[in-house]
């Protein structure tokens, strides 16, 4: 197991060094001038090259992103460009708002989505396995965008029985969650429907059933356990697409999280902001994965980690 972990964090210290190579290049590649955003449509060309010089924008890019490697190792993100704050106490003062959407969010679409496949399940073929599928395929489909309008819509102005936006009480919670959450449902939803109609087929099952053993307890005890292994093991990478929704979701309902700082630093081009908050998410997923990766071997003893 150690050896294993220890694999593991390796390979996950290579992929965001990676990640952060590219993410940095790229955003230099972007044909716009950070020090003309911080200096303002009226500085004069002086001005813009007097900042550029100060922030180090001068120097080749490979140059540029050592510095800032250097800097990032040590703890160091760098500053706003515009806020003119450390980027490490920006993203840390919207970090918690952030995980408690997504853990929300998490326990929305496992709710939901575990709940649709296992009575899809029970009734395949049937009209409820066919309408709660077609449901479930909507909720993929959908624009997260527009279910968050949706949502707002109708709970928010015309049954005025949510708040619109904004943070701190359960009620502000709810529309944001869901509309995180549907996302997953969906994918869940159909998941644990395939799992459960192939663990049902096998032969352990047809024994427990041949002793005589409550259906119910057939269900809970035998079918689901199984059934849910390779739910498990997505939560884990399901993170990276709540960090990449989670921009959309929170600047529609106006969340003041970490998606909410990244959409305005790209509206703004503040580079390391943007990439703290890709460095943030990075090593979210990554640290998703690989609880992933432990936890499923702990909860089924079969699957062996090499």
């Amino acid at each position: 197991m150690r050896n294993y972990v220890l694999r593991r964090l390796l390979q996950s210290a290579l992929i965001l060094l990676g990640i952060s190579l590219v993410t940095f290049i790229l955003l230099y590649l972007i044909p716009a001038d950070p020090a003309r955003q911080i200096a303002g449509r009226s500085a004069t060309a002086k001005t813009v090259a007097n900042i550029r010089a100060q922030l180090g924008l001068d120097d080749p890019v490979m140059i540029q992103y050592f510095r800032y490697l250097g800097g990032l190792v040590q703890g160091d993100m760098g500053r706003s460009y515009l806020q003119r704050a450390e980027v490490s106490v920006l993203i840390a003062g919207r970090l918690p708002a952030s995980l408690l959407l997504m853990v929300s969010a998490i326990v929305t679409e496992l709710i939901l989505g575990l709940t649709i496949g296992i009575i899809a399940a029970l009734n395949r073929n049937k009209l409820a396995d066919q309408t709660l599928m077609v449901f479930s395929f909507v909720s993929i489909s959908a624009p997260q965008f527009v279910i968050g309008i949706l949502l707002l819509y109708f709970f928010s102005i015309q049954f005025q029985l949510l708040p619109i936006g904004g943070y701190g009480t359960f009620a502000h919670l709810i529309l944001p969650s869901l509309t995180l959450g549907l996302l997953g449902a969906g994918w869940y939803s159909r998941m644990m429907r395939s799992s459960m109609i192939d663990v049902l087929h096998q032969d352990f099952i047809r024994t427990a059933r041949a002793k005589g053993i409550a259906k119910r307890q057939v269900i809970t005890g035998h079918v689901i356990p199984n059934a849910i292994l390779p739910i498990i093991a997505m939560v884990g990478i399901d993170i990276g697409l709540f960090m990449s929704g989670i921009v959309v979701v929170e600047s529609v309902f106006g969340w003041p999280g970490i998606g909410q700082l990244a959409w305005q630093a790209i509206q703004r081009i503040d580079i390391p902001v943007i990439m703290g908050v890709t460095i943030v998410s990075a090593i979210a997923i990554v640290l998703g994965n690989l609880l992933a990766d432990l936890i499923v071997p702990w909860i089924d003893p079969r699957i062996k980690i090499k």
